[in-house]
């Protein structure tokens, strides 16, 4: 007897044999092979001397790395609150203890003299300080004691972690088709993540709209990120189905359900097949309005899959890519090598390349000094405020652009404008640069390349028109447009359900940009994750949005969906959705519509 669509449901909720884990699905897919839980031990620093007049200076380092361990921990906490007794009853009092630890007097304290005593830096002084404790322990015959050791060694390699701020290396030895499992991945990890190597990623940490979940939609790997207890409960080895659609995490799974899960797999397979039929096709709704799909970027690999999806040009190249897992900053000549690549890939389709796009929880090692700790990274110096205190790291950049645009149509973006001093600034200073290049005889585009802003904070939207008036073009950075509007951080999953694009406020933001660049009559472009969801495309484009650029996977199915509106009755249920104060209704609107379609 053939087994039911609901018994097989059934089975699957159970998980594999070792049971069932669940987090938040951030990028579609499934993914079956080896578990490879990361090793956060074997984390190596370099002792050297610090100068007696940089001790304070050290010891501050110390604490804001502990204090950062201290609230990586908590939050890993208040996640565990939120799972079934019995897990929660075994994680508890292991991240108190870790807790407890950190802010202990012996590991604090011992930290802190050890590095004005010895004059070493604070990574050599955690693990003298961590080193100390754990034969400490360890000499006592006692099986509670050893374990707390291994406590004491997690919590200083926690701590060392955020001191030095290491991307996960050892990446290139995981085996091929294995599953990162991680406490948590920052973008410049994610971005040393090899997509034709890896078959997906697991996560204790991070939310929906973080920057880790959109490059993962961006490279096409399934991912579940939130899965508290993950790294834990997954040994290296096993083999895991991870489902990105659901949030699933099946632990050794039976025969069934593996060739239940491949059955899906192959389906979806299928379906992406039949969707790329669609990458020669223009996007164009029913009533011949032709829409501009470009893809987003973060490093010339993404290239190949860029063009293989039909992608019409770059709306976004994240230029801060080039910055991460580095201990020197890119000189020009390595900036413009990567730039001309996409530049030339792209074979005379437009580049739209962002300027450096760094800070909050996009860090760039390389930068050093330049951006201090700050209490609040979203709201300080990072993005086109860092490249205005820093103007070199901005010329050099302006120089590598210009040298591309030699090969190839670009334009360039700044990132995170709040007023229109500053898109004066950066032009004075492009100018400048331009100036410096002719007289060296050095070919650059010509003519020189639009100027355009990002409008991602509610300030640049307000100021959309007079915005309009000194820049090129307008695009629309929808992610951190929202996080601004609503005071929502998107990385962080305690309020993560808070955070919603359809916010009538967010809406008016839009809406009140898009017809401000219409007025002037400049381009303007979504490139937020909104844009790369088929369910938003008819509200944008009823909006009056002729450009969305996306993760170059998200191309085919929002192509299909335009192909299959069209542009009156979209405009219409768009103005009905901006008539409605409550949330609520505008995604009834938005949703009944797209069910007509």
């Amino acid at each position: 007897m053939k087994t039911t669509n609901k018994a097989k449901r059934a089975r699957q909720d159970k998980g594999g044999k070792r049971g069932l884990l669940e987090g938040i699905g951030v990028s579609a897919g499934i993914a079956i092979g080896p578990a490879h839980v990361l090793d956060t031990g074997s984390i190596q620093v370099p002792e050297y001397q610090v100068a007696t007049s940089q001790l304070v200076t050290e010891v501050e380092r110390f604490e804001a790395a502990r204090a950062r361990a201290d609230k990586q921990v908590r939050k890993l906490r208040r996640k565990a609150e939120a799972l079934p007794a019995g897990v929660l009853d075994e994680l508890g009092p292991l991240l108190e203890a870790h807790a407890a630890m950190l802010g202990s007097t012996r590991l604090a304290g011992g930290v802190a003299a050890t590095i004005r005593e010895r004059r070493i830096n604070a990574e050599a002084a955690v693990q003298v300080v961590v080193g100390e404790m754990v034969r400490g322990l360890s000499a006592v015959n006692d099986a509670y004691l050893a374990a707390r050791a291994q406590d004491v060694r997690e919590v200083g390699d926690r701590i060392l972690r955020q001191l030095t701020e290491t991307p996960y290396h050892a990446f290139a030895h995981v085996p091929e088709g294995a599953i990162i499992i991680a406490e948590e991945l920052s973008p410049a990890d994610t971005a040393l993540l090899d997509p034709a190597k890896i078959g997906g990623f697991v996560t204790a940490l991070g939310g929906t709209d973080s920057h880790t979940a959109i490059m993962a939609r961006s490279m096409g790997l399934p991912a579940v990120l939130g899965a508290t207890v993950a790294p834990k409960a997954i040994r290296s080895g096993e083999t895991i189905i991870v489902d990105g659609d659901t949030g699933r995490i099946v632990l050794d799974p039976d025969e069934d359900s593996l060739a239940e899960y491949r059955r899906r797999a192959a389906a979806r397979e299928r379906l992406e097949r039949e969707l790329t039929r669609l990458r020669s096709l223009p996007a164009i709704t029913q009533d011949g309005v032709t829409i501009s799909l470009l893809a987003n970027l973060e490093l010339p690999r993404d290239l190949e899959i860029a063009t293989d999806r039909g992608a019409e040009g770059v709306g976004l190249f994240r230029t801060e890519f080039m910055f991460m897992n580095r201990d020197v900053l890119p000189d020009e000549d390595e900036q413009y090598a990567a730039l001309r690549q996409v530049v030339e890939g792209m074979a005379g389709k437009p580049v739209t390349i962002r300027t450096l796009d760094v800070g909050g929880e996009k860090l760039a090692t390389a930068l050093g000094d330049r951006i201090a700790d700050s209490a609040n990274p979203a709201l300080g110096l990072r993005a086109i405020r860092l490249s205005l205190r820093e103007p070199k790291l901005l010329e050099t950049q302006l120089s590598a652009i210009l040298r591309a645009g030699a090969h190839g149509p670009v334009r360039i973006l700044l990132p995170m404008i709040s007023s229109t001093a500053q898109v004066r600034a950066v032009r004075t200073i492009l100018t400048k640069v331009v100036r410096r290049l002719k007289r060296r005889k050095v070919t650059i585009a010509d003519p020189v390349p639009p100027l355009g802003a990002m409008i991602e904070v509610p300030a640049a939207a307000l100021s959309a028109d007079a915005l309009a008036m000194e820049c090129d073009f307008l695009a629309l950075g929808t992610n951190d447009l929202t996080m601004y509007t609503l005071a929502i951080d998107r990385g962080d999953e305690q309020v993560a359900d808070l955070y919603n694009p359809l916010h009538p406020a967010v809406l008016k933001l839009i809406q009140f940009s898009v017809d401000a660049a219409n007025r002037h009559g400049l381009p303007v472009s979504i490139c937020g994750e909104i844009a790369g969801d088929p369910r938003y495309a008819p509200l944008l484009i009823g909006m009056g949005v002729k450009e969305l650029s996306m993760s170059a996977t998200a191309l085919p199915r929002v192509k299909q969906r335009i192909r299959r509106l069209s542009l009156a009755p979209a405009t219409q249920r768009a103005r009905a959705i901006m008539d409605q104060l409550d949330e609520g209704r505008i995604a009834v609107l938005l949703d009944d519509f797209n069910d007509g379609l």
